[in-house]
């Protein structure tokens, strides 16, 4: 399989253990999904999610930060909710448990990329200022997951909903997709595809 799928730092998956493990955490979820779930829960595929940074000005491609591991939360074989956790100064916790069109979304993008001809490490891409997350295809399956220079020869396959006049689960090249995201973003070039 041509799909790098990372393991995440093991206090990340012990945190989200901890929380599916604990009635209040999980009683207390916004996900009714995930409330109302009868059997075991499994979290599942996680993915380091990156933040799109404003570029420099000279030209160089925009960075991006890690703001967070991302679990599929699976019961019965389905994905039920997410759990995101976050680095603090004590290290990685857990943040909270949402549900929504992303979950199905993101399955479906790396079903998809699993199928690529080409090896790719996956991760997740949110770009805030068009509320919208992407399925990062990096072409380096070695890099550290937490490095975040998108190369222009990365992949990015946005999720749905994706914006008006981005199709969704259709893969894009950074350098073609970046220039589209900088005019949606701002009156000036915030982006560059260099």
């Amino acid at each position: 399989m041509p799909l790098h799928v990372l393991p995440a730092p093991a206090p990340a998956l012990r945190s989200v253990l901890a929380a599916l493990g604990s009635p209040t955490a999980v009683r207390e979820a916004r996900t009714s999904a995930l409330r109302s779930v009868q059997g075991p829960l499994s979290p599942e595929l996680p993915l380091p999610v990156h933040v799109l940074g404003r570029a420099s000005t000279d030209g160089t491609a925009p960075l991006t930060h890690l703001a967070a591991w991302r679990f599929l939360i699976r019961s019965e074989g389905r994905p039920v909710a997410a759990a995101d956790t976050v680095l603090t100064p004590d290290g990685w916790t857990f943040s909270h448990f949402f549900e929504g069109p992303y979950l199905a979304s993101t399955e479906l993008a790396v079903r998809q990329a699993e199928t690529s001809a080409a090896p790719w490490q996956a991760r997740l891409l949110s770009i805030p200022e068009l509320y919208m997350i992407a399925l990062w295809l990096h072409g380096d399956t070695e890099a550290d997951p937490a490095g975040g220079v998108l190369a222009p020869t990365d992949v990015l396959v946005p999720l749905a909903p994706a914006p008006p006049g981005i199709a969704a689960h259709r893969p894009h090249r950074v350098a073609d997709l970046l220039p589209v995201i900088s005019m949606r973003v701002s009156p000036g070039p915030l982006l560059s595809s260099a």
